[in-house]
């Protein structure tokens, strides 16, 4: 199903049979833009309240479904506050996880306690890649941000994919969206990937455009909003089984077989063919996907006819093959990082708008202290 709309939406001049089912989406679309509205339009207005946490809060998010590489960028950024000396945590919704206690501990910072069954894929990898900052995972991010308040004594909180979640109130919303097409068809869901109307734009701070700046379309809705440049890059190779680091020239001539299941697998090929790999052949799956015995079988079968000296994958597929240690001593995953530019500006927004927060609540603390004593 997810395909089949990832075609749809991408269909330039749909003919036949697609022109009947866009008839079809776009009338399915009305009812879910409706609700959409009715709840951003309480929200606005104050009937919906926002609940607050007494530490600032970044929101790390999207406009439409789909990868622009949120999970890269909330990783950079939690490093970045901590190597400023601030103590962040990330919460997640942990979609796709089992654990549905308001506040599941991923990882405390040192030792990873949940595996991707029961937090899911992404939280995992942020944990995987954070030493030193906690990671939770919860419905109501409000509950998940008290509890990593109170067990770590963190000082500020991280939403990663939080656009959506207006219940808890952010100092700072990221927005991502793709440089060459941010809107997708222009459409809400299911007739196109918009979660929201274009307009919503609006409650964004800082808008991060990823992808080829050669291919950045202008964004009318964002004139207003600081505009920065995000470019996914290509890290490191990693050795799956082992975990040692190879350099990525270790792809150049070799002929691949590559497989993910993320929400933009393509970016994922080109970045293995611009690394001057071979892919000889290729296997998208659905974002999130769970592997089985028989899909791992037929990617052997697949790499060995197709004369593949490698097979290549995620980082975020390789944390959901922890159930298939034999192939994942075969495998090699591709590290990812984002890189911002320009990056002293992006770091400085976010400090100062930190710190404006921290000194508000410096000077309210204050006149708290100042009355105690009259």
């Amino acid at each position: 199903m997810a395909k089949e709309l990832q075609k749809i939406w991408n269909e330039r001049r749909p003919e036949g049979r697609t022109i009947a089912v866009r008839v079809l989406l776009r009338t399915l679309s009305r009812p879910y833009g409706a609700a959409v509205a009715l709840r951003n339009r309480l929200y606005d207005r104050g009937i919906l309240r926002q609940a607050k946490l007494s530490c600032p809060v970044v929101s790390v998010g999207n406009l439409t479904v789909g990868g622009t590489g949120k999970t890269p960028t909330v990783i950079l950024l939690a490093s970045l506050l901590k190597e400023q000396g601030l103590r962040p945590a990330v919460l997640s919704r942990g979609y796709g996880g089992r654990a549905k206690a308001p506040a599941n501990v991923v990882s405390d910072g040192n030792r990873l306690l949940l595996g991707w069954r029961e937090a899911g894929d992404e939280p995992v990898l942020i944990a995987n890649a954070l030493r030193g900052i906690p990671v939770l995972t919860g419905a109501k991010r409000f509950l998940a941000g008290k509890a990593a308040m109170e067990r770590f004594a963190v000082n500020i909180l991280i939403l990663d994919d939080g656009f959506q979640h207006r219940s808890l109130f952010r100092n700072l919303d990221i927005l991502l969206m793709d440089a060459a097409r941010p809107l997708g068809n222009g459409c809400l869901l299911p007739a196109g990937p918009l979660r929201e109307p274009p307009q919503e734009l609006r409650r964004a701070h800082i808008l991060l455009r990823t992808g080829d700046a050669a291919d950045m379309k202008p964004l009318p809705e964002a004139a207003s909003i600081p505009v920065f440049r995000g470019v996914r890059r290509p890290r490191e190779l990693v050795e799956a089984g082992t975990g040692r680091i190879l350099p990525l020239a270790t792809l150049r001539g070799r002929k691949i077989c590559a497989f993910a299941g993320i929400g933009s697998p393509e970016a994922f090929r080109q970045d293995l063919t611009a690394l001057g790999a071979e892919v000889v052949s290729f296997r998208a799956f659905p974002d999130h996907y769970p592997y089985n015995s028989s899909d791992i079988e037929t990617l052997r079968r697949v790499a060995q006819s197709d004369g593949a000296s490698l097979i290549v994958t995620t980082e975020k597929d390789g944390v959901r093959l922890d159930g298939f240690p034999e192939f994942r001593a075969m495998i090699f995953l591709l590290r990812i990082e984002m890189e911002i530019t320009p990056a002293n500006l992006f770091t400085g927004l976010i400090f100062s708008r930190i710190g404006s927060w921290n000194s508000r609540e410096q000077r309210r603390e204050a006149s708290k202290d100042e009355r105690t004593c009259d």
